[in-house]
């Protein structure tokens, strides 16, 4: 009998002992190996580039590009790639974007292993794992009931932007976080707060509470 075809995974996480344990928890499995790792968007990419991988699990939060940005220019680049997208993030938010950016599922970092290994099973069968919050909210959307929210509109980094400001973060503070400079950082907050005309922080807090966002 043929040899069961191991899932080939790339690792994509700034944070190296995450990353490790990740490679702990996936070495007691049979069918998951993990090929390679990387610590920032751009290593994933060149990774991704040079080598054959069935799946990446990949961070949202990354220092150089964020995890949504990365998974667009992944998916441009290798379609086929199959990603499960990892995150501290409150769920369902950041997952309907995610799924509707390309990932093919959404976990939070705090599931217990067996369900990480799961999803990744999940995922490498070629289809995808979403919690129900999230199926319930996809839905949705797709059957126009909700009529899509102002921040809606925003692109990925702005919409990273409001929820870190939501969260009492000034500017300089998510200018570190995310290695950007404080002039790019003002600039996504001019934008978000013009598209979604709002005239300030207070404003803008007020939304994203009445929105669950924060």
């Amino acid at each position: 009998m043929a040899s069961k075809h191991k899932i080939n995974v790339l690792i994509v996480d700034d944070h190296a002992i995450f990353r490790e344990g990740l490679k702990m928890i996936l070495s007691d499995t049979s069918d998951i190996h993990v090929a390679g790792e990387a610590g920032s968007s751009g290593e994933a990419l060149k990774l991704a580039r040079e080598n054959t991988y069935d799946m990446a699990l990949l961070d949202i939060s990354m220092p150089d590009r964020d995890g949504l940005e990365t998974l667009a220019l992944l998916k441009k680049e290798q379609p086929k790639l199959k990603v499960l997208m990892l995150s501290m993030h409150r769920e369902t938010k950041y997952a309907v974007r995610a799924i509707k950016t390309g990932a093919a599922g959404y976990l939070n970092k705090q599931s217990a292993p067996a369900q990480l290994v799961n999803a990744m099973r999940e995922v490498a069968a070629g289809r995808k794992y979403i919690s129900p919050e999230v199926a319930h909210e996809l839905a949705s959307l797709i059957s126009g009931e909700n009529e899509a929210p102002p921040h809606e509109s925003l692109s990925n980094r702005e919409y990273q932007t409001l929820c870190m400001i939501a969260s009492g973060k000034t500017v300089s503070a998510i200018a570190e976080e995310l290695c950007l400079s404080v002039k790019t950082v003002s600039m996504y907050r001019t934008r978000l707060l013009e598209k979604m005309r709002l005239k300030n922080n207070a404003e803008l807090t007020h939304y994203a509470i009445r929105h669950g966002l924060v």
